[in-house]
């Protein structure tokens, strides 16, 4: 006998509802996966953004705390540590080099006249070392004449702007100091005189200054500051400054007064 076969039993709606939910929590599940990945990207990218975006971050500057270049410099400049003994050089001017034009040209300047000086005086040393006159002015006075007697010749002398005698001489002819005094200068170059020598003495209680310019590179026998004897040699006549030829340029002040040297030298000199 054939067993009965019981038609399959009739869902009801209580029997779909789990169905229905199921379907919702697959759909939920679905949704929530790229809001999860959405989210898991926003974390790494702020964990990104909070390590990296410091280093290049700067504080504002406000008008109370302002940074300025040399600051700036300072803070990332590298620092230098030296042992504990080492001292710090003293500075002085004369450590530093020339930075403006006319500094750098002056100073070319001075060393080409140094060079030439220096030239000359190489050139010249035989020729006034060799002159042969006697290393003292002749004669026993206070005032002596700067030159030896017989040796030179008057060609022009105070006027027109031109305060001394040229007492023209070969070039080599010593040169005496007229009095008793101490170098108020002495120098290879001073202005238009050249090589030259200046003394300050005392005559007669009056103030005398007498100068000798135009004298070779090298011969100056003297120096600032040093006590020089009358008819002393302090230097050989040269052609050096505003000169067109050998000659000794002489001159005689007196109390801060100019006066003409030859005869203030024919009255006293002796």
């Amino acid at each position: 006998m054939a067993a009965d076969i019981e038609p399959p039993a009739k869902k009801t709606s209580e029997d779909r509802v789990p169905a229905r939910r199921t379907g919702a929590r697959v759909n939920a599940r679905k949704a929530v996966k790229p809001l999860r990945s959405i989210a898991i990207f926003g974390a790494v990218g702020a964990l990104v953004a909070g390590i990296a975006l410091p280093a290049f971050a700067s504080p504002k500057p406000t008008e109370a705390a302002t940074t300025t270049l040399q600051q700036l410099a300072a803070v990332d400049a590298q620092s230098l540590v030296v042992a504990s003994q080492a001292t710090a050089a003293p500075l002085s001017r004369g450590t530093f080099s020339a930075t403006t034009p006319e500094e750098i040209a002056k100073k070319k300047a001075e060393e080409a006249a140094a060079a030439r000086a220096a030239a000359a005086s190489t050139a010249s040393t035989q020729q006034f070392n060799s002159a042969g006159y006697a290393l003292t002015s002749p004669g026993s006075g206070e005032v002596r004449y700067p030159l030896p007697m017989g040796s030179w010749n008057v060609s022009r002398t105070i006027g027109g702007g031109h305060n001394g005698a040229d007492m023209l001489a070969p070039a080599g002819t010593p040169i005496y100091a007229a009095a008793a005094g101490v170098v108020r200068a002495s120098a290879e170059s001073i202005g238009g005189y050249g090589v030259c020598v200046m003394l300050d003495s005392v005559i007669g209680g009056q103030r005398v200054q007498t100068t000798y310019g135009h004298m070779l590179y090298g011969s100056r026998q003297v120096q600032v500051g040093q006590t020089v004897a009358a008819g002393q040699l302090i230097g050989y006549v040269g052609s050096t400054g505003r000169s067109t030829a050998n000659h000794l340029h002489f001159e005689v002040w007196i109390n801060g007064g100019l006066v003409e040297p030859m005869s203030w030298l024919s009255v006293n000199a002796g």
